[in-house]
């Protein structure tokens, strides 16, 4: 092991297990530096009372043969180390909008047919929705693998656009409109800001197929860890990077820790851009870059309550739901003491193939870091009396707004953990908490953009914050920056006629 590599990659989530993956096995001498013991970023779970509890990725989709995630899995070495289960191909997810619950089905057919039978009214506005949702994919070669253009999934067209405006151009029916747009917790859309291709990419992935991973995410990320040894990449769990030392051109060094430095030729990020940019001192970067990164809207944070059933009492439930408790899908992020929450995530962890009875599940729903901004700089473990009040309060409140929806749950509770924005923010290393990194905005779309590259030419981001986010939005922000070094048309090449 020494102290000198071709690249060396700040966090092991997996954009920058990705990456190192990429870099190794073309060639590149990588290390990964890790603050946490444990490797895996958003795909880390944790263990409470024998239950096995993911933290930031519940379900993955285009994952079956021929598409996109398949494809990316494979080459990754990732398919031969997971187990994964079909969610319900009539209604993967499930809307529950004033008091009527709609599904999305697998395959643009079935899922145009499903809604339907719905909005019979509506057809030809469902088959124009998903037509354009389905353009978006196939004019990028990262997820169509056509010719290749780094430059077309961020064209006007796809940018210029938002969710909320796109689909109110689709359809006037109201009801549909929040429909089609009822999945907006998986990457927080925000009403009229949030670009059209966010929702595209996210429900293209979904509609093609949804899958869970049995166990939990983290075993991605140790398919990968497992990897990247066998390559002979260097692995550092603990080793908190301080500081990225710089000359007047470039990137020369890293230092961990207690100073130990580390000799770099190129240096990839897939920690937030504002966290990098602070342990950074170089002329290169210049002040205004530093504050329009550092002073980007973020996306909402999160509450999770993390739920472990009593024995064979609730049965498994094989869909994902969503529920809205206002009058639109939009705007859940502002509430207060007594509307909140207006709308929540819920499903049940996969443990085993063809289960019957949950045994883990999760409760998720917005939280805003104003809401824990008195613990602020606190520790966890140690934040006091009054935190765990809070969290037991909160606790119960969503608890009790599930039981409404799923009569007979809470009774079958044994006993359950709960997170805010700051167990978010101090495990994840995200600005507040937030669940997708920044909030990129239809109307300052150059100012809420972060290119992969920087003013260091051998610096270089990757993860949600520069692609999009997602389990296939940051392995593609991977490939985009090992492209950089590689080629871009060559490594689109190798993964697409990997075998």
């Amino acid at each position: 092991m020494g102290n000198n590599y071709d690249v060396a990659i700040i966090g092991s989530g997996l954009s920058g297990l990705s990456a190192a993956y990429i870099l190794s096995k073309n060639g590149f001498k990588v290390a990964v530096f890790e603050k946490n013991q444990q490797f895996g970023g958003c795909l880390q779970s944790f263990r409470r009372s024998g239950i096995d509890f993911e933290t930031g990725m519940h379900y993955i989709g285009s994952i079956e043969e021929g598409q996109v995630l398949h494809k990316y899995f494979k080459y990754l070495s990732i398919l031969n180390d997971i187990e994964i289960e079909s969610l319900d191909k009539s209604c993967y997810d499930v809307i529950d909008f004033k008091g009527e619950r709609y599904n999305f089905a697998n395959g643009y057919e079935n899922y145009v047919e499903s809604l339907a039978n719905r909005f019979p009214n509506n057809v030809n506005d469902i088959k124009e929705y998903v037509k354009k949702i389905h353009q978006v994919t196939e004019r990028s070669s990262y997820y169509s693998f056509s010719d290749f253009d780094y430059g077309n999934l961020l064209s006007p067209e796809h940018v210029s656009n938002s969710v909320s405006k796109f689909i109110s151009q689709v359809t006037d029916n109201e009801i549909l409109q929040n429909v089609l747009a009822g999945n907006i917790i998986l990457y927080a859309g925000l009403k009229n800001k949030t670009p059209f291709y966010i929702h595209a990419l996210t429900n293209d992935l979904y509609i093609n197929s949804a899958y869970r991973v049995v166990g939990t995410s983290d075993n991605i990320a140790r398919s990968l860890v497992k990897s990247l040894k066998n390559m002979g990449v260097d692995l550092f769990n603990d080793s908190e990077v301080k500081k990225v030392v710089c000359n007047d051109k470039q990137v020369t060094a890293i230092e961990i820790n207690d100073g130990e430095r580390f000799e770099v030729k190129n240096l990839i990020s897939s920690i937030h851009p504002t966290s990098l940019l602070q342990m950074t001192d170089s002329k290169l970067i210049r002040k205004a870059y530093r504050e329009r990164i550092c002073n980007i809207e973020q996306t909402v944070s999160t509450f999770i309550v993390y739920i472990k059933y009593k024995k064979n009492m609730v049965p498994y439930m094989n869909s994902n739901f969503f529920k809205y408790r206002d009058t639109s899908v939009w705007n859940c992020e502002f509430y207060d003491e007594k509307n909140w929450p207006k709308s929540y995530f819920y499903m049940h962890q996969c443990y085993e193939k063809d289960q019957k009875f949950a045994e883990g599940g999760i409760l998720l729903t917005y939280m805003n870091y104003a809401d824990v901004m008195k613990w602020n700089g606190t520790k966890v473990g140690k934040r006091g009396s009054d935190y765990e009040d809070f969290k037991r309060a909160k606790a119960e409140k969503l608890l009790t707004v599930l039981e409404q929806d799923m009569p007979g749950t809470f009774n079958n509770i044994e006993s359950y953990w709960t997170s805010t924005p700051l167990t978010y923010q101090d495990y994840t290393a995200t600005k507040h908490g937030s669940m997708y990194g920044i909030a990129r905005d239809v109307n300052d779309p150059i100012n809420t953009f972060i290119s992969p590259r920087t003013k260091l030419p051998n610096l270089f981001f990757v993860g949600q914050n520069t692609n999009s986010h997602g389990v296939l939005g940051v392995i593609i922000s991977s490939v985009i920056a090992a492209g950089e070094l590689l080629g871009k048309d060559f490594l689109i090449k190798q993964i697409n006629e990997f075998k």
